[in-house]
């Protein structure tokens, strides 16, 4: 019976989308993170009686056919990249990027990465990395005896030195863009890197060519709304219980058969 087939696969597809639910419920508060969502597709049809085919020798044809399908399978998971709402937390290490754009971090494999998670650090070298310790590109050195860090909307990093009127300029933050910022590759640790679905990064100023502006002080909350989230892991699981509902009286017809014979 096909029926067994095609509910397996409606199971299977469901749980799927618990799981990438629970994933977006687990990261509710996880810095930039970005809504995930399974995207589906039915799976090949049967073709028991061709649409369009001839049905008599004087050239009369089959309106509708008979098409079964198999099932449904999961044709990707989707990301919704809009941006999150932006908390205030005063640190001056803490940024957040006001529209569009990427911070770039340098990867112990020498690899470029790319995040939207500007909780940043200070290294023991003066270095600003990131909480795992690794650098954020280009490299900005705050010198030891900096009693105050501004950044500027454009990325600018000054900062104020003992005996000197004027902040020191220590260097530009520079942010990328994607013309696909869901083909990036997601390895953790709110990190993402370039992939072919992605094109190439086009680095630049921030709050010029389209990248958004700097905000020191702030970071940007998941985009995750848990009200919707919990209303999708109801409706997967009630689609679960139908489908598995449907392998029970396949079941039962199957028995009936059995012992009709």
């Amino acid at each position: 019976m096909r029926s067994l087939d095609i509910a397996a696969t409606g199971m299977q597809a469901q749980q799927l989308y618990v799981d990438v639910t629970s994933q977006n419920l687990a990261n509710i508060n996880t810095t930039a993170y970005k809504l995930q969502r399974p995207e589906f597709q039915d799976l090949l049809y049967q073709d028991l009686r061709t649409v369009g085919s001839n049905s008599s020798d004087s050239g009369t044809i089959v309106p509708t056919g008979i098409q079964i399908g198999l099932g449904v399978k999961a044709g990707g998971i989707g990301r919704n990249t809009s941006q999150g709402t932006l908390q205030s937390t005063s640190g001056s290490l803490d940024l957040a990027v006001q529209g569009r754009g990427f911070f770039q971090i340098t990867l112990p494999t020498g690899e470029t990465a790319y995040s939207r998670a500007g909780s940043f650090q200070i290294s023991p070298d003066g270095n600003i990395e990131t909480i795992d310790g690794f650098l954020v590109s280009p490299t900005i050195t705050i010198p030891a005896n900096a009693t105050a860090i501004s950044i500027d909307q454009t990325g600018q990093v000054f900062a104020t030195i003992p005996n000197q009127v004027a902040p020191q300029n220590l260097g530009q933050l520079q942010t990328v863009n994607f013309i696909n910022e869901a083909g990036l590759k997601l390895i953790g640790n709110n990190n993402y890197l370039e992939t072919a679905a992605s094109g190439a990064p086009v680095t630049g100023t921030p709050g010029q060519d389209g990248l958004g502006t700097i905000l020191q002080g702030f970071l940007e909350n998941s985009n995750v709304n848990p009200v919707s989230e919990l209303t999708n892991l109801i409706k997967a699981q009630r689609v679960y219980e139908m489908n598995s509902k449907v392998v029970s009286k396949s079941d039962e017809m199957l028995q009936a058969l059995n012992q009709s014979v």
